[in-house]
């Protein structure tokens, strides 16, 4: 209880302040998304942009100088996908945000004679940790927010993994939801899609969702909140019952959206 007193103390102290003018012009500027929002909506997107910037640990990595565009960037599109719902949801969970300059060698290990043994691995745009890190390129990051990559958003697409995290467990594809209905509902809709996906996926019947969904459960509801957000009128016109559900999730309608 003492805990989670002080943190809505502080976060009342954080708010006190006023949005800074700059965040405004930068919001405007690199995250497309939010300019369709209802201005209820964007107040509520502020006060979260607000307090994400206040809490997490940033870290620029690769020599990166991380500025409060590069924050407030991050910030207002992580919390885009939160800000249709009616709790505040801050990704308490998420302590850091590292961020490269552009996409980078993640390195990997293996257990060889000597032991743990660590070597290059694949080159990444980001990566989402479970009760750890999420990593960014920020190339990539400002490259999603003004839209300049259709269909692809990869701040969307980390935290997205993040949501569906905090049902406790190590990411499934199925976020926190609030009751049975909802899950039965979530499992009804999306399981026999996800079958269908792998299935075209694995003898060439390329449809609209991209095959990365197809990896496993989890990039499966990513790759579907990027098309929610990026392509939602495609999406429900070939998907109207994935679209649905959603939209009921994150409370927010984007075929509204210009």
């Amino acid at each position: 209880m003492i805990f989670g007193w002080l943190k809505e103390r502080r976060r009342r102290r954080i708010l006190s302040s006023p949005f800074p003018d700059q965040w405004n012009r930068l919001i405007e500027q690199n995250v497309a998304h939010a300019r369709q929002l209802t201005d209820e909506q964007r107040k509520k997107l502020r006060r979260l942009v607000q307090v994400f910037v206040a809490e997490k640990n940033w870290e620029g990595c690769r020599g990166l100088t991380l500025t409060d565009e590069m924050k407030v960037t991050i910030a207002a599109q992580a919390c885009l996908l939160v800000v249709g719902m009616t709790d505040d949801i801050h990704f308490d969970h998420v302590l850091s945000i590292l961020v490269y300059p552009h996409a980078y060698i993640a390195p990997e290990t293996r257990i060889g004679r000597a032991g743990v043994v660590v070597e290059n691995g694949q080159a990444r745009l980001g990566e989402a940790w479970y009760r750890g890190p999420v990593v960014l390129s920020w190339e990539d990051t400002l490259a999603g927010g003004r839209m300049e990559t259709p269909g692809h958003n990869l701040v969307l697409h980390e935290f997205a993994h993040q949501l569906d995290m905090m049902n406790g467990r190590v990411s499934d594809g199925t976020p926190l939801l609030e009751t049975n209905e909802q899950c039965e509902r979530w499992a009804s809709v999306l399981e026999p899609e996800y079958r269908k996906l792998v299935e075209d996926c694995q003898t060439g019947h390329r449809g609209f969702i991209d095959c990365y969904g197809a990896t496993n459960e989890a990039e499966f509801f990513a790759v579907l909140t990027e098309s929610f957000f990026e392509r939602p009128r495609p999406l429900k016109a070939h998907h109207a019952d994935v679209y649905d559900l959603l939209r009921d999730f994150y409370r927010l309608d984007p075929t509204g959206w210009l």
